[in-house]
């Protein structure tokens, strides 16, 4: 057993029936021309020969008696992979479309509490002898990072199969008093710690003073102004994907002097300010993206969250595409500056003396709420994923894509994932945001185009031959 840390208890708090805390990972795998035997059966064996090492599959949540105290995993548990691997068929032709739709069904269900909280389904049905596998795992048991060790573990990275084992460990399910006698001392810890984040929230208060900005420029540049993007979001999900090549990714912002996450950025500043000139007739505001940033990339972390978000300006006010890539350095460059001054960990520390119960009150009200996002616009994610191509089963996966869950009052969430040579566009939003998710992904290669000519780079992008048609 082990206890939610306060930031992976937030995640589960803020869960409503139409705000889902799941993340999604989609690995899709190219099937050798005569491999027939590839299907649910086959695919539930080679994750159960690998259980022994997919820690997280085989945790189940367990709530404290009166909540006073947060949940806590049973690490050991059995799993039934008949109920947590499933099978799903796309319609025809089966391209990246058809994909993409079944992914946005499969992420409009919340996850059943009472079980180990994932789902794997084999979507088959897609053209040119390829099926998918699409993980659904929430967000309280792993961030970006842990989910990318995770899938790791999941894959052959080498051309040999891993070594599976035909079981796994088993623990029996904790008594009630055991629960209550584990929160007891488990609070008693909490208060001895309270000097040592009080003095970790100085250090920072300290470095801020210190510092040339305002604390006011660091925490929260401005009022994230009403979108087309910001309302109450619906339960149903719609997901759209893209891939650009990474090289023309890594070209572009080696010629403008900014990083890749500075280019993810700035694409989605230009997108975004298309989307707002169509849907709102006015793009006249920076938006504020919550952008996630993780301060532990242990590759042997496969569970919990260690990251923080930080708001950053997008500057979709701004007509010209070189001085949007501009801005967005300057910005995530602040966001960063904050980050590192107030300390990575401020708010997780904090967040573990946050009650549950006045929690999942907050959030809820939070949810009812018929208006914009108080505090952000969207969330966007750069999340660096595998280097070398992996394998499932002995099948080639030739690309993956990721994204987080939507936010209260937030219609949008923009997750990019590269691997190998690629770099891979994921959007989520609900059925109210926009007419076709797809508008956004087009619309982010269409600003990428932009600032390339405008780099004086060719226009034409690089054909990424694993991948997927585009929509």
């Amino acid at each position: 057993m082990k206890r939610l840390s306060g930031w992976d208890a937030i995640l589960l708090y803020s869960e409503t029936p139409n705000v889902h805390m799941h993340t999604l990972k989609i690995a899709v795998i190219e099937l050798d021309a005569d491999r027939q035997g590839f299907d649910i059966d086959a695919f539930r064996r080679v994750i159960h020969s690998r259980l022994y090492k997919l820690d997280p599959f085989r945790y189940q949540l367990v709530d404290i008696p009166g909540k006073f105290h947060h949940p806590m995993w049973r690490e050991n548990c059995e799993v039934d992979l008949n109920y947590h691997i499933r099978p799903w068929t796309v319609a025809a032709p089966g391209g990246r479309r058809q994909l993409d739709e079944a992914i946005g069904e499969i992420a409009s269900t919340a996850l059943d509490r009472s079980r180990p909280l994932w789902e794997l389904y084999l979507v088959d049905g897609l053209a040119n002898n390829r099926i998918a596998v699409v993980g659904k795992i929430h967000h309280a048991l792993a961030d970006g990072v842990a989910s990318a060790n995770l899938m790791a573990r999941g894959m052959d990275l080498t051309a040999d199969p891993q070594a599976g084992q035909d079981s796994y460990r088993t623990d029996a399910a904790p008594t009630a008093g055991e629960l209550v006698w584990s929160a007891f001392r488990d609070h008693l810890r909490q208060v001895g710690r309270i000097p040592a984040t009080v003095g970790y929230t100085a250090q920072g208060m300290r470095r801020v003073r210190r510092s040339s900005r305002k604390l006011s420029q660091l925490t929260q540049p401005f009022t994230p102004p009403p979108t087309f993007m910001n309302h109450r979001v619906t339960a149903e999900r719609r997901f759209a994907t893209a891939t650009l090549a990474l090289a023309d990714v890594k070209a572009t912002g080696k010629a403008l002097g900014v990083t890749i996450n500075d280019m993810v950025l700035a694409i989605s500043a230009g997108a975004l300010r298309k989307l707002s000139l169509r849907y709102d007739g006015h793009a006249d505001h920076p938006l504020l993206a919550s952008v996630p940033m993780s301060y532990d990339f242990s590759p042997d972390r496969i569970s919990g969250n260690k990251f923080s978000g930080v708001l950053v300006a997008l500057p979709v006010d701004v007509d010209d595409a070189l001085e949007r890539v501009r801005k967005a350095k300057e910005a995530a460059n602040l966001g960063k500056e904050g980050y590192e001054l107030l300390g990575p960990e401020l708010v997780s520390k904090w967040a573990a003396y946050l009650p549950p119960k006045a929690a999942e009150s907050m959030f809820e009200k939070l949810d009812a709420l018929d208006g914009q996002n108080k505090v952000l616009n969207l969330n966007i994610s750069n999340v660096p994923g595998p280097r070398e191509r992996g394998r499932v089963g002995g099948a080639l996966v030739t690309e993956i894509y990721s994204v987080g869950p939507l936010t209260a009052g937030s219609g949008v969430n923009i997750t990019v994932w590269s691997y190998v040579d690629q770099l891979n566009i994921s959007v989520l939003t609900d059925t109210a945001t926009v007419d076709d998710p797809h508008e956004i992904t087009t619309a982010m290669v269409e600003e990428f185009v932009a600032i390339r000519a405008a780099a004086g780079l060719p226009a034409e992008l690089t054909d990424v031959p694993t991948a997927m048609a585009p929509a």
